[in-house]
């Protein structure tokens, strides 16, 4: 009774003074005395603050109030609105206090995108984060990401003093103060540098982007970045082709490029963001991170190991379907250990009886002759009635490929099967494995992959081949000079051309060999899985950049040496506080940030925009855009929901009757109609 009725009946003057009715409290006994709505209204008032009391909750005067208003003007109970608990925290619950802080709430989990819109002290801000922080804690997200328009009231951050943050520090001391309300002071330094919590000005989430001349593959090829329009396609994550939804031009940004340890690059903004993951996370089973190009920097190493793991393709990449002129493994095993300069017969050399069976099998109407050793002339299968002068049939193909006359240090593999179904790139490796590569084991290792060329160009196509079936390869350079000759019947022969030595790992499913001693070797140990790690980043200057967003699941994308980026924000919650001082052009560009299972909460008061003068408020614009949109809700508050001190209420309307006076007052244009008078 104590708690229902208040320190010195305190709560039961504040409900005497609300009806008419006589209220006496005998004991535990209360008794109503008046008309029967009054009565009425008070008996449920108490039967709710009882309910409140039940649960958990606490009474005070401004409870009360709120509970009696929400009895004469709403259907909601005010025990469901008291008793929503929405995060308990350092020994207190954040509840909502009014019918409409309980819908903003209720909007904010079913819907993706939810719009706070209300004058200040009416809990749009403090309750979004507390949702944020309920959803952390449920693992719902992987991040909450809190940002502000760095710039109001006219005020330019050049001009401010300090260091960048120093600068900012202000307008996002705010949601820092929120913060601390809801989680331990202590580990907030710790979510913030592993980028589980990032507090940013509006204008700082722009920069994730790259320079103009980026290539980003497609299922066409390679394109620059800056040349891709909306409803084009790029290759995503899992190999398929997936559309682009967004370009942004970015200006000019601060460029780093990001090398992997198999020597791979690309170019990214400070802000890009990247997919990583520790071993620690892969261990335990953790859920990729998403961390900016600047976060990772001066973090690389953990002991003697390297950090971050980049993901690779989950399946190869899909290019379509083309036709080819000769059987794919076929070709492979010519470009390993095939002679094709066309000016003699084609010819194969290999010690295994079994490639040169599967080469006459591949190419029909050729038949390998011995010719001694391990030396075999690929003899076109003459016909009954066949003039002599018919083309052999590989000269002829490689003449089409223009791989005729190509030496050993000149060979490499046509565009038509570089980029083509995954079927016709593994069978071609298969060719080039089996011919010139082969199985390595190391004792209680998995077993490696080997591969050596003296081309450079055929070295940079077996890269190629690997990487887009989801593979990583390294490699190394072994000086022609220098070298001890070699033999060839009995006689020594010198190096003429540097030789390059790839080292591949292949991921599960994708069988290197078909040659059947190299194949149970690699089954017999095993093939592991390739793995990328974040090397180095280094810092490359400014340039002109640009942002895309593709459709894709992940948000993945795929650039440069088949690294995997992305621009978008997956996995989050992200709210944006003081949306009335962003833009129309910035608000679009954060909307449109949103990846696959995040959410947004936008907060503003339109009546407060410090805007200079002739810039139209974002937040006004979009409203009138996305309005009836499904999955974006518009949570509009009032004065009568500002939960500080009653005269914030006050002073609220007395502002509101202030502007709509004005507002009547002003004389309305005049309209002329007709023609006007000189």
């Amino acid at each position: 009774m104590v708690s229902l009725l208040g320190s010195r009946d305190e709560l039961l003057r504040v409900i005497e003074g609300a009806f008419r009715a006589d209220i006496h409290v005998r004991g535990n006994e209360i008794t109503v005395t008046g008309s029967p709505d009054e009565s009425g209204t008070v008996v449920r008032l108490f039967e709710e603050l009882v309910e409140v009391l039940r649960s958990g909750g606490e009474l005070t005067p401004d409870a009360v109030e709120r509970s009696i208003a929400m009895l004469r003007m709403t259907s909601d109970r005010p025990a469901e609105v008291l008793s929503l608990d929405i995060l308990s925290s350092r020994g207190r619950t954040i509840r909502p206090k009014t019918v409409n802080q309980k819908r903003y709430v209720d909007a904010i989990d079913k819907h993706t995108v939810v719009f706070g819109i209300g004058p200040a002290g009416t809990g749009k801000t403090y309750l979004a984060m507390a949702k944020a922080v309920r959803a952390l804690q449920e693992k719902r997200v992987n991040r909450i990401i809190l940002t502000r328009p760095a710039v109001e009231a006219g005020e330019r951050l050049g001009f401010l003093p300090g260091t960048l943050y120093e600068k900012i520090d202000p307008y996002l001391r705010p949601l820092y103060d929120a913060l601390h309300d809801m989680i331990d002071p202590d580990s907030i330094p710790k979510l913030m540098a592993a980028g589980t919590i990032e507090v940013a000005p509006l204008a700082y989430m722009r920069g994730r982007s790259q320079p103009l001349g980026t290539g980003v593959l497609t299922p066409d090829g390679w394109r620059s970045i800056g040349e891709l329009e909306v409803g084009d396609l790029v290759i995503g994550s899992n190999g398929e082709p997936t559309p682009v939804i967004g370009v942004y031009p970015q200006g000019e940004q601060k460029i780093y490029r990001l090398y992997s340890q198999d020597g791979s690059s690309v170019l990214a903004s400070e802000d890009h963001l990247w997919t990583v993951r520790t071993r620690d996370d892969a261990h335990r089973g953790k859920p990729w991170r998403v961390l900016q190009t600047k976060e990772m920097l001066g973090d690389l190493r953990t002991a003697h190991y390297r950090k971050w793991e980049l993901p690779l393709l989950s399946a190869p990449v899909c290019f379509p379907e083309q036709p080819v002129p000769m059987d794919p493994y076929a070709l492979g095993l010519l470009l390993g250990d095939g002679c094709i300069t066309g000016s003699t017969t084609p010819s194969f050399a290999t010690n295994d009886r079994e490639l040169v069976e599967a080469l006459e099998q591949a190419l029909p109407g050729v038949q390998a002759r011995w010719k001694g050793g391990p030396d075999y002339v690929l003899n076109r299968v003459r016909q009954p009635g066949e003039s002599v002068t018919i083309a052999n049939p590989i000269t002829d193909v490689m003449r089409r490929l223009q791989l005729s006359g190509r030496g050993s240090h000149t060979k490499f593999v046509p565009e038509v099967y570089l980029r083509n179904t995954p079927e016709i790139r593994i069978a071609v490796l298969q060719g080039l494995l089996d011919a010139d590569g082969g199985p390595v084991t190391q004792e209680s290792r998995t077993c490696g992959i080997q591969f050596t060329t003296v081309s450079p160009r055929l070295r940079d196509d077996v890269v190629f081949l690997v990487q887009s079936l989801g593979g990583v390869a390294y490699w190394r350079t072994r000086p022609a000079r220098g070298r001890k000759p070699g033999e060839a019947r009995g006689r020594q022969v010198r190096h003429r051309h540097d030789a390059y030595i790839l080292d591949i790992r292949l991921p599960e499913g994708i069988e290197p060999f078909r040659l059947s001693r190299k194949a149970e070797i690699y089954k017999a140990y095993g093939g592991g899985h390739p793995m990328r790690y974040v090397d180095r980043i280094e810092p490359r200057g400014t340039a002109e950049c640009v942002c895309i967003q593709v459709a894709a699941e992940d948000s993945l994308y795929v650039t440069e040496d088949f690294l995997l980026t992305h621009n978008t924000l997956n996995d989050a919650f992200i709210i944006l506080d003081e949306a009335q001082n962003s833009s129309a052009e910035q608000m679009k560009m954060f909307l449109t940030r949103l990846g696959f299972n995040s959410k947004i909460v936008v907060t503003g008061d339109v009546t407060q925009v410090d805007l200079p003068a002739g810039t139209v408020s974002g937040l006004r614009v979009v409203q009138e855009i996305l309005d009836g949109i499904p999955d974006i809700h518009f949570a509009r508050l009032s004065s009568a929901d500002v939960v500080r001190h009653k005269l914030v209420s006050e002073i609220v309307d007395a502002y509101g009757r202030y502007d709509a006076t004005r507002a009547s007052q002003e004389p309305k244009p005049i309209q002329h109609r007709g023609k006007r008078r000189p």
